[in-house]
């Protein structure tokens, strides 16, 4: 499946931004999705999933309560809302479909969108 992630911009602190993943190609609503990040000089850490019906949610610790994963497979598109965004939220963003075991780790992960970029000034 392709993933094609966008949304991502300039926002100051405490400001909001909803990033979008399409998927194209074989269907991803049998998958589980989940978003990802990388900072400059970090590795790539987990920020949040969803399971395939979308009734189950996975989050890192640090975005619980401002970030929330939301799916509509009917579009084929997973979004990540993220509200009161910090300046340690900069990074580029990933979504990808999961292939199977944890959604916490990138290795179960299948496909990765090209990702999309969040900066958040201070």
């Amino acid at each position: 499946v392709q993933l094609q992630a966008s949304g991502g911009g300039l926002v100051q602190a405490g400001g909001s931004l909803r990033l979008s993943c399409v998927a194209s190609g074989r269907s991803s609503s049998g998958s589980g999705m989940g978003w990802f990040r990388q900072a400059p000089g970090k590795e790539r850490e987990f920020v949040a999933g969803i399971n395939w019906s979308g009734d189950s949610t996975f989050y890192e610790e640090s975005v619980k309560g401002r970030f929330t994963i939301s799916r509509a497979n009917a579009k084929n598109t997973v979004y990540l809302q993220m509200n009161s965004l910090k300046p340690e939220d900069t990074a580029v963003y990933y979504c990808a479909a999961r292939l199977s075991g944890s959604y916490y780790l990138d290795r179960n992960y299948l496909d990765w969108g090209q990702g999309t970029l969040v900066t958040v000034s201070s």
